[in-house]
């Protein structure tokens, strides 16, 4: 009896917060118990049986109205949590939605803000190379290069330049100082260079020697009088230089890159950063010094889309730049070869 009087005391509160539930499931028990009961219970046949229908009846309409009545009253408890989520979480939601918006610009402008204070970032991989170079090129007015003998310049940087340029129809100003091929001592002392660094083929599949520092250079020059001809908003000039650097330097209207003789290893800088506005300097009197390719020559000697070997000889005879006379036909094909056709040393 005191567990059952227990039971009753823990199962009241809940019978109070929930009356309609609760009567209407001692209604369903007793129309159970109702239907199972013996017709004569409730007196001889057929009026026991009209009785028990009757109660069966009723109880059945309660509990109908007992359910409707739970079922409203929960549509009402709900109706104001419906209202303060429509009005309330969901109309705050382009708020929000906005809010998150200003928060992402503002974390862009913090890492843009983080980079121009930065001096100089480090890139470790040739993809991150590859990609500095492809956001360096993004419409960018000019390019300046000064490095050895210019191969990914031919390869990949004058003509995606050029190539956008042309698409935007604007001007587009190149300054390029390689070393100068005439000059057998600073062949050999970049050849000798390059070599000691890695006696095995390159990227590009050679290895280092005088005559292929001589053709690499000669194929920049003549990359630069093809495109020239090509493209008459193109303002492009080369220095030759007789001294070497163990750097490359790649600068265009928003970043410099620098890069060395590992793929995977180089530096760069915003513009408008003190290490890229004085590399800038640096680059435009290092120029100066260097001797001139006579490049307003371009119309002299027309080149084809497939320049042939008397072109090539034409064009460097033309510019006071005769090519050596040990070099063969094969060897005036290599150079255009490597002048339009050159092997990206990232891929």
């Amino acid at each position: 009896m005191a567990r059952f009087v227990g039971a009753m005391k823990r199962a009241a509160p809940w019978a109070a917060r929930n009356a309609d539930g609760a009567i209407a499931l001692v209604l369903a028990i007793v129309v159970g118990v109702l239907g199972i009961m013996p017709d004569d219970v409730f007196g001889p046949r057929p009026r026991g049986q009209e009785i028990q229908d009757q109660l069966v009846s009723a109880a059945t309409l309660v509990i109908l109205a007992l359910v409707a009545t739970a079922l409203l009253r929960d549509r009402l408890r709900q109706a104001p949590v419906e209202r303060t989520i429509t009005s309330g979480a969901l109309a705050e939601l382009p708020v929000r939605l906005a809010r998150m918006e200003q928060i992402e610009t503002l974390a862009h402008s913090t890492r843009r803000a983080l980079d121009s204070l930065q001096l100089v970032r480090v890139l470790a991989s040739r993809q991150e190379i590859a990609q500095s170079h492809a956001e360096a090129r993004k419409d960018t007015a000019r390019w300046s290069f000064k490095g050895g003998t210019g191969t990914y310049l031919r390869a990949v940087t004058l003509p995606a330049c050029v190539a956008a340029a042309r698409r935007d129809k604007r001007h587009l100003t190149v300054r390029v100082e390689v070393i100068d091929p005439t000059d057998a001592e600073v062949c050999e002392a970049y050849a000798h260079y390059r070599r000691s660094l890695a006696d095995s083929p390159d990227a590009t599949g050679e290895t280092w020697t005088t005559d292929r520092v001589r053709k690499e250079s000669y194929a920049t020059i003549l990359a630069a009088f093809w495109h020239r001809q090509r493209y008459g908003l193109l303002d492009i000039a080369v220095g030759l230089s007789r001294t070497m650097t163990t750097f490359r330097w790649d600068l265009s209207s928003t970043r410099l890159i620098m890069t060395v003789e590992d793929p995977n290893m180089a530096m760069t800088a915003l513009a408008g950063t003190f290490y890229y506005e004085n590399c800038d300097t640096e680059l435009r009197l290092s120029f100066e010094q260097a001797r001139r390719v006579p490049l307003e020559m371009y119309k002299k000697a027309p080149l084809s889309d497939e320049p042939t070997i008397e072109e090539v000889q034409e064009l460097f005879e033309q510019i006071g730049m005769a090519l050596p006379k040990s070099y063969d036909g094969r060897d005036v094909v290599d150079i255009a070869r490597k002048a339009l056709r050159a092997v990206d040393p990232y891929s």
